[in-house]
Parts: structure tokens; C-alpha cells; sequence
């Protein structure tokens, strides 16, 4: 078999395509067609119908074939079934009544729960803890557990002991088992109260009911002390922790005894709460009520307020103005108004409807403002040497939760009220602030200019002012103020604002009004706000302590201003940049520029001002990479600067296209992503070159591609991956080609070829190790598809470059067991047959390929039939080679049925050897049974088609000699 002599078949393609176009039929309007809308039916009138019934309402046309879903089902949706059964065993009911009932629990329900519109207590929690800390020594007092707090074992007896033991426990409380912590920093006292919510839950787990009780008042006891009072905020946060986990727990308990046998309905009544646990509830309310300190008795009362349903309908409703009441009893102005949070925080989440109460704490807490000026509080502030403006802070988390709670879906009147009240008290700044806090924007936003006079009334010693302009700017960047008012408001506010001293909070409030600077002004307002800021934060470096607020800054001007040409052209933006000194800052900032620029700049830009400025910014990212950062960084990195390169376009002025890109090449020269990036950019440019002159270049266009070329060429071998260089030489000898760069291309494909034998056999993908082998027959069977049109160099003979890549094949060091070697073999039969054409498959314009340059030279295409007797050989003597192995016979089926499928389409089998060559290759492929007999049967098939054609009758004869055998 290895003494075949091959000839390849002489090919009309154009024949062949005429052959092979699918028969054209007209598709009248009206008949049926699969992509035609399906009518739904109805099934009502299908379900008395009789199988095959030719009823209008059951078909949507007459003369449409039935649809087979719809006839196994017999045109019945088994959905509508369903739907149709249920709603006949469904009770009668009348639709007005209905509605009406639906109507009234839908609003009854909206009444009574709190929406997804109010910011819940959790979302502070955070932010308290973050905002109120102290580096003073802290102490706590410890509760000391007693054995006979312990559940009593089984063969424990009497109720009385029972109750006794438990009333001895609470004694134990007044009598001082406890210890005091001393000298704890915030982080060890933080932990503590950890602890004593983690017991909390022990005890409360092992059936130590007493025990639990006694730690949350022990805590609550903690709220009472101020000794520490720029800590008070979050020692609330950490101790109402516990009361809500305690409240939790005692409701779940007595739920539970309510939900045997059946589950207690959420709209449950105090009929359906059994006297277990009714009485159990009693006690615990009993408890409580015996607690002698009122603090303690008010926190824990109110964290089980929720339980009062299980024993009256009103008792929550009676509860509420009682604790109201007993506040009244606290001195601390402080420790009452965060007392009065946390009862409107309960308040909100067991009964919203009973505004009455919120309100009436509100006005207690006003009441006690005359407290701060008082004797004993000031001699506190002396002593713990705390300033006025320090204290009053500490007061906001609890008016503002208290005002959130009235506010909270309240009418445009209230806020006018509160106005009034404020401006009875003197305008006390710290109730103005937490007002403008607490309202909807919209309603602030209308009354701004009303704001600013309260503000310029208030008194600067008792609350800073710039932070009442801060609340102010907070509602003006969510709602928008009359059109009239808005350059009156922002020079008022910033007059204050520019004033502030200090840094720090002179960049917190001036943060906040960039926003209705960008929202509502123009370049020339955002400039004069940000040459202000670089004025305030430069001095002293003091920049440095601020980068989230100016991050802040930037986000906002980029959310308002999505025309570079524009934000580029502000003086005093880039200046702005360059306070970003710390090199992570810098390179998130450059990066949320850039994320912007991609997704809001839609047409290409050629303007100076522009490129310069995001050259600057993408060259900072580009210089952040060293050997420490990560891959998937780089990566990131390199997309938004490969966005950026991809909108540059100056139009026709292709050459400065060109300058762009060696400027960029230098300028990005570690991402390489990017370097890819600018390759593809000049090989377009190069195309696009070809397309203005219509293929014919003139001498400077001429000139212009070749340089294009040089620029790949000298860029690819920079690149590291084996694969990016393989595809650009090749992608790029193939655009020189385009452009009748004869040499430049053959440059290009040599230096591929030359590089083959440096593929590793194994490749990292997303940090797994894979084999090259798919990635590189991928590319050799894309490069010999090239070589079709590329015609031969006159000083290096005939097909050297075919030769070239085969002889690269030949010595790679393939995988062991691999077939790739003669894959490729397999390949080059196509091409080579391809060449002995006289008109070859494709062929690009302008550039004389080997048809032309041959011209069917017997000597050519006697060269191409030797290089495919050789390949030939090869591959028989491989197929010689697996036929040894009996594990290797579906390989050998599979190569030699590939080898047939060559031989068929490209071979003269007009020919007796290459004939009975098919013939053997055919039957092997079959001998062991692993050739499918789907793929064989249509093969056969395709041949007695051939056969029918006026040229190739003689494969009527092969035809006959193929024959499928069994797996069997």
C-alpha cells in the first residue's frame, strides 16, 4: 500500500456549490410555518368536544397539521387542568365580598407592618459602634452564678422548693454576687458583653430561667453608668443586644407552649392562647415588676413587651404610656433619651399604629434639653473633660431613631410642627439637626431656604453649624429644592462650609455638597468647589486622613459629569488627582475613572485634552504592577486600559493612529493583554488602510502598511504565551498578505514556523495544567488553510513553506499515544490537493498565488504528488503501528476513516491503487466494530450520489466494494 501513486481529483467548485444549495421553495402567506404564533386554546369548549372535532374555537387554523405537545395531550394544557380542577372544588364565594374582605386585610396589613422604606435599627448598629469609642478604661460587673440556679434534678420534688429556690436567686441579686472588671479597654469590654449574651443563651438553654433573668438585668443595670460617656452610644448598642435576644426568647417559649398540637397563626388572639401559657407569661411580668432599680425593670419590661399579646388585646396599647411614664423617673438627660430609643425601637416593631406614645417620648425628651445646661451634668462634662459640642453628639443616634419613628410615613404637616417647636426652643441645634435628618428629603428639600435662616439663628457653641449644613445637603442630594432657590442655598451653605478649621470636618461636610454642586451647576461651580478643597486639604498633608471622603468626591463628579471633554477641561480636576498620593488610593481612583469613561463614552475621541489626561490616568495603573500583584488584578487592570486604547480613533489621520499606538506600546509595556490589543489595533489599521484605497495602495499608503507590519512584528516576540505569538504572526502575515506585503507575510509565517518546536506540551488555564496538543492542531490546520493563497518564495523553491511546517511537525516531540502527528499529515492532504487546482478555492486580490505563478506546471504538481505519497506512507505506517495493539484499534478505526474520508473528496480514485486504497481503509475502519453506522450509512449514501454525476461514474464500481459490517 505504501507504493501508491497519488493524483489528486480535478474540482469544479463552482459545480459543486450549485449542488449542493438546498432547493429554494416559496412559502405562500397563510400556510403553515414553525415559527408562525400558536393560538392558546380554549379548554373549556376542547373538554366537551369530541376527540377530532373541527370546532373554531379549538383550532387556530384549518388548515395547519396538528401540533404534537397538543395531540398527546388531546389539545388540553395539563396547567389549565389543574387550574380548571381546583377551581371547581373551590367554596362559592361572592366577588364584592371577596374583593372587599381581600381589600381590608391588605390594608389592615400595611397599617400595622413597618415597609421596606424604613431603614431598620440594624442598618445604625454598625455605624454607632464605629462612630462612639474611647481609649479610656472601662469596668463592668460581672454576674457570679450560683448553684442553685441550676435546674433541679429529677428527684427534686416540690413546687414550693421550686418557687423558693427561685426567690432566694433573686435576693442573691440585691445581695452583691457579682464581680467588677476593672481597666478594660473597648475591645475587652465589647467581648465581655459577648459573654453575657452567650451565657444568656446557656442558661436559658439548660432551663436556668432565673439565672437568665438575673444576667439581663445585671446588664441593663450597666446602662446607668456614664463614667465613660463618649462610649455610652455603643455600650447601648452591645447591651440592647442582649434585652432583644432575652425578649426573643421568652416570646418563642411561650409561643411554643401555645402551639400544641397545632401551630399558633401569626394573626393569633388572646382567645386562642391556652392558661399555661397565660399564667407562664403572668409570671414573667411578675418578675420583672418586682425588679426594686428602675432602669433595669423599664429595659426589661420593654424587651418583652411583645408578650403582652398573649394576655389582653389592649395590653400592649396600655403598656406603651406607662413605660412612657416611668422615664420620666431617670435623671441622666442622656441615659433617659437613649431609655426613650429603645422603647420606640420596640415600640416600631410590635405596634407602629400607636403614634400617640412615639410622640408623647418625643415631647418628654424635649423636656429634658433644659436638663444639659443644669449644674450636674456640666460638673459631669467638666469632669470627664468633655466639651459641650462633644456631648450633644452623643445624643444623635438616640433623637434621630426617635424622630425616624414619628417621622416615619407622616405628613408634610408634622415637619412644619417640628419647625415651630424648633424655633420655640431657641432653635436648639441637636433637635434641628436629627429633624432634618428624620423627614422625607422632599419635604426638607421645599422648606431649604427656611432651614438656612433656623441655622443662621442657631447659636455655633452649642452644635457647629457646618454639621447642621451637612444634614441639610444630605436631604438637598436625594430631593431637589425650588430652581430658584438652588444658587442662593449653595452660596449660603458653602459660606459656612469654607470657614470650617478643621480638615476633617471640613472635608465631611463639603463631601456632601459636591453632590448639589454637580447635580444642579455647571464646570465652572465644580471647578471653584474643588480648587476650595485643594486649598483646605493641602496644607499639612492633611489629604492624607481624608481619601475616603475625597474617593467620595470623585465618585460624585463621575456620577454627573459622563463627558470627558468636559470634566478634563476643569482646571483644578487632575490637580485634585494629585492628592491621591498612597498608590492603592490612586489606583482605585484611576480605576473608577476609567470603569465610567468605558461605559458612558460611546463614540471614538481623537481631543488632546482627553487622551492626554486618560494616558496619565491608565500609565498610573500600568505602573502600580509589580511581581507581588496578582493575575486576576493584571487582568482587571489591562481590560480598562484596552477600553480605553479601543475608543481612540483619529479618524483618517491613520498615521497618528500609529504614533498613538508606538507611544502606547511603551507606555503599557508589562500588561501584555494590552501590547495583544494594540496588535490587533494596527493590523486594523492596516485593513482599514486597504478599504479607503480600495485595495490599490498608492507609494505613501504603501509605505504606511509596512510600517504597520514592522510594528507587529517587532511587538510579538515581547509577548510571553507561545500561543498569543503563534496567532499574531499568523493573523498578521495574513493582513500583510491582504496588503501585497509579499515579504513582510512570508516574514510573518516563518517566524511562526520557527517557534513551533517551542510549544510546551502542557499549558496553564485558570490555574489547571492542560495539554497544547487541541490548542496547537488548531492553529497548524489555520495555518495551512493560509498557505492555500500564499505563493512561494522565487529563491527558496517549491512549497518551502509547506515543507517547512511539516518538517517542524515531524520533529516535535508529540505526547506519548498521540495521533496529532498524523492528524496534521491528514490535514495537508486537503491543502496539497487544494494546490494541484487550476482555480484554487479562495484566493486574495491582487496577490498572484500559486495557480497563477505555476500555472498547472506539470513539475509543481508532480512535486505535490510525491510530498502526498510521502505523507501517505506515513500515515499507513502508523495505521501498521496501532493495528499492534489491540488497545489501539478505535484509534486505527478513526485515523483510517479519516485517511478514506481524504482520499474520497481529494483523490483520483480513477486511479485501481488509490481505488483499492479506499477500499482497505474502509474495511479497517469497520473491522473492529467501532465505526458508527449512522455516520457509514449516510456516507454510502453520499457516495452513490457522487456516483451519479456525469464525471464520477467510476465511483459506482467502489461503491460497490464497500460494505458495512457488524459490530457483532
Amino acid at each position: 500500500m505504501a507504493a501508491v501513486q497519488w493524483r489528486s481529483r480535478m474540482r469544479n467548485y463552482e459545480a459543486e456549490l450549485q449542488r449542493c444549495r438546498p432547493e429554494a421553495a416559496l412559502v405562500e402567506f397563510g400556510d403553515y410555518h414553525p415559527l408562525k404564533p400558536i393560538m392558546v386554546t380554549d379548554t373549556k369548549t376542547r373538554r366537551g368536544a369530541r376527540k377530532g372535532s373541527t370546532s373554531s374555537s379549538s383550532s387556530s387554523s384549518s388548515s395547519a397539521p396538528a401540533d404534537p405537545l397538543s395531540s398527546m395531550l388531546d389539545g388540553t394544557d395539563p396547567l389549565s387542568m389543574f387550574a380548571a380542577a381546583s377551581a371547581s372544588e373551590a367554596p362559592v364565594m361572592s366577588h364584592s365580598a371577596s374583593t372587599g374582605d381581600l381589600g381590608r386585610k391588605r390594608k389592615e396589613k400595611s397599617e400595622e407592618a413597618v415597609g421596606l422604606d424604613f431603614e431598620p435599627w440594624s442598618a445604625k448598629r454598625g455605624e454607632i459602634l464605629a462612630r462612639f469609642t474611647t481609649t479610656e478604661k472601662l469596668s463592668i460587673n460581672l454576674f457570679m452564678g450560683s448553684d442553685r440556679g441550676k435546674a433541679p434534678s429529677p428527684g427534686s420534688s416540690a413546687v414550693s422548693e421550686k418557687v423558693r429556690t427561685r426567690l432566694e436567686e433573686l435576693d442573691d441579686l440585691e445581695e452583691g454576687s457579682q464581680r467588677e472588671l476593672l481597666n478594660l479597654s473597648q475591645q475587652d469590654y465589647a467581648n465581655r458583653i459577648e459573654e453575657l449574651n452567650q451565657s444568656l443563651k446557656e442558661a436559658w438553654a439548660s432551663d436556668q430561667k432565673v439565672k437568665a433573668l438575673k444576667i439581663v438585668i445585671q446588664c441593663s443595670k450597666l446602662l446607668s453608668d456614664t463614667s465613660v460617656i463618649q462610649f455610652y452610644p455603643s455600650k447601648f448598642v452591645l447591651i440592647t443586644d442582649i434585652l432583644d435576644t432575652f425578649g426573643r426568647l421568652v416570646y418563642d417559649r411561650i409561643w411554643t407552649m401555645c402551639s400544641d398540637p397545632r401551630p399558633l397563626p401569626d394573626s393569633f388572639t388572646v382567645d386562642d392562647v391556652n392558661d399555661t401559657a397565660k399564667e407562664t407569661c403572668l409570671n414573667w411580668f411578675f418578675k420583672i415588676a418586682s425588679i426594686r432599680e428602675l432602669l433595669p425593670r423599664l429595659y426589661v419590661e420593654a424587651a418583652i413587651l411583645k408578650c403582652n399579646r398573649f394576655l389582653n388585646k389592649s395590653g400592649i396599647q396600655e403598656t406603651l404610656p406607662r413605660l412612657t411614664a416611668m422615664i420620666r423617673g431617670i435623671g441622666d438627660p442622656l441615659v433617659a433619651a437613649y431609655t426613650r430609643a429603645y422603647l420606640c425601637r420596640v415600640g416600631m416593631e410590635v405596634a407602629p399604629q400607636l403614634k400617640d406614645s412615639l410622640n408623647r417620648n418625643f415631647f418628654d425628651l424635649l423636656g429634658t434639653f433644659r436638663q444639659i445646661s443644669g449644674e450636674s451634668v456640666q460638673n459631669q462634662l467638666v469632669q470627664q473633660r468633655v466639651e459641650v459640642p462633644e456631648y450633644l453628639t452623643l445624643y444623635s443616634p438616640a433623637i434621630n431613631w426617635i424622630l425616624q419613628c414619628i417621622a416615619y410615613r407622616a405628613p408634610e404637616a408634622l415637619l412644619t410642627e417640628m419647625m415651630e417647636r424648633c424655633k420655640k426652643l431657641g432653635n436648639n441645634t441637636l433637635l434641628l439637626n436629627s429633624v432634618m435628618r428624620a423627614f422625607r428629603p422632599e419635604f426638607v428639600a421645599a422648606r431649604a431656604t427656611d432651614f438656612i435662616s433656623m441655622i443662621k439663628d442657631c447659636d455655633e457653641a452649642g452644635f457647629p453649624k457646618h454639621l447642621l449644613f451637612g444634614s441639610l445637603g444630605r436631604s438637598l442630594a436625594c430631593a431637589d429644592p425650588p430652581e430658584s432657590e438652588r444658587l442662593t442655598i449653595l452660596n449660603e451653605a458653602w459660606k459656612v462650609v469654607t470657614k470650617v478649621r478643621s480638615p476633617q470636618d471640613y472635608i465631611n461636610c463639603a463631601e456632601i455638597w459636591v453632590e448639589f454642586t454637580c447635580r444642579h451647576f455647571t464646570k465652572r461651580e465644580v471647578n471653584t468647589v474643588l480648587a476650595d478643597i485643594i486649598k483646605h486639604m493641602t496644607p499639612d498633608r492633611a489629604f492624607e486622613d481624608a481619601y475616603p471622603q475625597l474617593q467620595s468626591v470623585i465618585r460624585k463628579i463621575l456620577t454627573y459629569f459622563h463627558d470627558f471633554s468636559v470634566l478634563f477641561s476643569m482646571e483644578r480636576f487632575l490637580p485634585f488627582l494629585d492628592m491621591f498620593q498612597k498608590d492603592s488610593v490612586r489606583v482605585e481612583v484611576c480605576r473608577s475613572i476609567m470603569e465610567v469613561f468605558i461605559k458612558h463614552q460611546v463614540e471614538p475621541t481623537r481631543d488632546p485634552v482627553i487622551l492626554n489626561a486618560m494616558l496619565h490616568i491608565c500609565k498610573t495603573m500600568h505602573d502600580s504592577v509589580n511581581a507581588l500583584t496578582l493575575e486576576d488584578e493584571k487582568r482587571s487592570l489591562a481590560l480598562l486600559i484596552i477600553g480605553f486604547i479601543r475608543m481612540v480613533s483619529f479618524g483618517r489621520d491613520f498615521e497618528q493612529q500609529l504614533s498613538f499606538c508606538v507611544e502606547a506600546r511603551a507606555t503599557f509595556c508589562n500588561l501584555e493583554p494590552v501590547l495583544v490589543q494594540l496588535i490587533h489595533t494596527v493590523n486594523q489599521l492596516a485593513m482599514e488602510t486597504s478599504r479607503v484605497m480600495k485595495g490599490s495602495h498608492s507609494r505613501k499608503t504603501a509605505a504606511f502598511v509596512r510600517a504597520c507590519a514592522a510594528y507587529s512584528f517587532i511587538t510579538i516576540p515581547s509577548l510571553s504565551s507561545i500561543f498569543s505569538r503563534l496567532s499574531l504572526y499568523l493573523l498578521s502575515g495574513q493582513v500583510a498578505l491582504a496588503n501585497q506585503c509579499l515579504s513582510q507575510a512570508d516574514a510573518f509565517l516563518k517566524a511562526a514556523v520557527s517557534i513551533l518546536p517551542e510549544v510546551p506540551r502542557s499549558i496553564s488555564i485558570e490555574g489547571k495544567l492542560r495539554s497544547s496538543e487541541s490548542f496547537l492542531l488548531d492553529f497548524i490546520n489555520n495555518f495551512l488553510a493560509t498557505l492555500l493563497v500564499v505563493p512561494d518564495h522565487p529563491e527558496h523553491g517549491v512549497l518551502y513553506l509547506v515543507r517547512g511546517l511539516l518538517n517542524m511537525v515531524q520533529d516535535y516531540t508529540w505526547e506519548d499515544n498521540s495521533d496529532a502527528k498524523v492528524r496534521v499529515y491528514v490535514s495537508a492532504l486537503s491543502l496539497l490537493a487544494a494546490m494541484s487546482q487550476e482555480t484554487y478555492l479562495y484566493s486574495i486580490p491582487k496577490v498572484d498565488s500559486n495557480e497563477t505563478l505555476y500555472g498547472g506546471d506539470p513539475k509543481f504538481l508532480t512535486e505535490i504528488n510525491k510530498l502526498c505519497e510521502t505523507l501517505i506512507g506515513q500515515i499507513l505506517d502508523h495505521l501498521k503501528t496501532l493495528g499492534r495493539d489491540e488497545q489501539s484499534t478505535r484509534r486505527q478505526g478513526t485515523l483510517a476513516f479519516s485517511l478514506f474520508g481524504i482520499l474520497l473528496s481529494h483523490g483520483d480514485l480513477r486511479n485501481n491503487k488509490l481505488s483499492q486504497l479506499s477500499v482497505n481503509l474502509w474495511n479497517l475502519s469497520h473491522k473492529h466494530g467501532y465505526c458508527e453506522t449512522r455516520i457509514s450509512v449516510r456516507t454510502l449514501e453520499c457516495i452513490k450520489h457522487q456516483a451519479q454525476q456525469p464525471d464520477m461514474a467510476h465511483l459506482t464500481d467502489t461503491v460497490q466494494r464497500l460494505a458495512l459490517q457488524s459490530r457483532t
